[in-house]
């Protein structure tokens, strides 16, 4: 049969069907991108939650970057301690599985990107809520994605702050994401399972030449995916796996040599951090709790009983360094001395460091109570570098990085 010659305004406008003339759209295709993204997304959601509950932020003020959340917030729970690599774990697979989708998602938007140019707007009210949930999904997919490597790039270009951003960004996504797998799964799943393709607004009623097949395209999508995958997964591990994330700004070489020499994300300067208030004349410890405040030099701190724990650090980010090995105080130990016999209370943090929105954090209980809980004084055998907050910081089996503070300057026990 004769193809039917193309009118200028199909050639130039999206809005008319002759514009997409690509051979790769049908529902096939379609299909198996979202059946793939249905599984992915459903898990980064999940990582997300988790990931969030591990901010402790009905914990404190401190700790909450997400204001008014409501309902919102019904999954918290208290963070556990173990296993002391579930942050590290949550928080790789949820930022390398986040990039690795990306050229799935870009492959699917462009699967249906005639259905998005579709006239009339809306044929009936049925058909104009599905229009309005297809926006929040491609609108919600492409904000999640774009502020969730922002953050992973340290690129803080968004107004506001990231926390609150991608929180609300992410309930919008998915609650539009659910709503449209529910009305789109069964029918993926026919077209998955049909040998004939159907003629649907999808297929081009004048496609161009192939230059590819369906599956050859497919292979595309899933080599992209995995150059991302190789490029990136390796910034949560240490030694040679690291120097394949080309893509991380925490991949390639350590940052420096010796027993220090592993991955942080502030520099002692970055944090305003002056030299004159961490030495050993000027710095105080402020313990405070029921029995009252204690204030210690780091003399004082080397007098009490010191113990060891290998912990890694993991961040937001996705990056982690492998378990190296602390010294310090135990958190409990601290508690103990201002009035905490048996069973310690939370704990509010503050640091030296000028400006940040974790210069405070919060710590709950359980978190205190661990005995492998420390305010560090050493680590790999030496004392902390001023990078990795000399003279004390903060590390905790299985918290975010951003809890683990670093120039410690007061502890305050009690219920927050």
């Amino acid at each position: 049969m004769a193809r039917s010659p193309l009118s200028p305004l199909s050639r130039f406008s999206p809005f008319s069907p002759g514009f997409w003339r690509s051979p790769l759209r049908g529902p096939w295709f379609t299909s198996v991108l979202g059946v793939v993204l249905l599984g992915g997304i459903t898990l980064l959601f999940v990582t997300g939650l988790l990931s969030y509950a591990a901010y402790n932020p009905d914990l404190s003020p401190v700790n909450d970057k997400t204001p008014d959340k409501g309902i919102l917030g019904f999954y918290l729970f208290s963070w556990p301690t173990d296993p002391h690599w579930l942050y590290r774990l949550n928080q790789g697979v949820h930022v390398t599985l986040g990039i690795t989708l990306i050229p799935v998602l870009l492959a699917k938007l462009w699967s249906v990107a005639p259905k998005l140019f579709t006239l009339p707007p809306a044929r009936s009210l049925t058909h104009a809520l599905e229009r309005i949930s297809l926006l929040l999904l491609v609108g919600g997919a492409l904000f999640e994605f774009v502020t969730g490597v922002l953050n992973v790039q340290l690129d803080y270009l968004f107004p506001g702050s990231f926390y609150p951003l991608h929180f609300y960004g992410a309930w919008v996504f998915f609650a539009a994401f659910v709503a449209h797998a529910a009305l789109k799964m069964p029918l993926a799943l026919r077209n998955l399972r049909q040998l004939r393709e159907e003629q649907t607004e999808l297929v081009s009623s004048n496609p161009a030449a192939p230059t590819v097949s369906r599956r050859g395209a497919l292979w595309f999508v899933g080599g992209g995916s995995l150059l991302l995958f190789l490029t990136t997964a390796g910034q949560s591990f240490d030694g040679v796996l690291r120097r394949t994330a080309l893509l991380a700004p925490h991949g390639g070489a350590e940052p420096g040599a010796g027993p220090g020499g592993f991955q942080i994300n502030k520099t002692a300067a970055y944090a305003g951090i002056d030299p004159a208030e961490t030495g050993e004349e000027a710095w105080r410890l402020v313990v405070t709790g029921c029995g009252g405040t204690v204030r210690l030099s780091r003399a004082d701190l080397l007098r009490l009983p010191l113990h060891s724990a290998a912990l890694p650090i993991a961040c937001v980010e996705g990056w982690a360094t492998s378990d190296q090995w602390w010294r310090g105080v135990r958190l409990r130990d601290l508690a103990e001395l201002v009035g905490y016999e048996g069973d310690p209370p939370d704990v509010l943090v503050e640091s030296l460091q000028r400006r940040g929105a974790f210069r405070r954090a919060a710590l709950r209980a359980n978190q205190v109570a661990d005995p492998r809980s420390l305010l560090a004084l050493f680590v790999n055998g030496e004392d902390l570098t001023p990078d990795h907050g000399h003279p004390a910081r903060i590390i905790v089996p299985a918290a975010p990085g951003v809890l683990t503070t670093k120039w410690v300057a007061r502890l305050t026990f009690g219920d927050l």
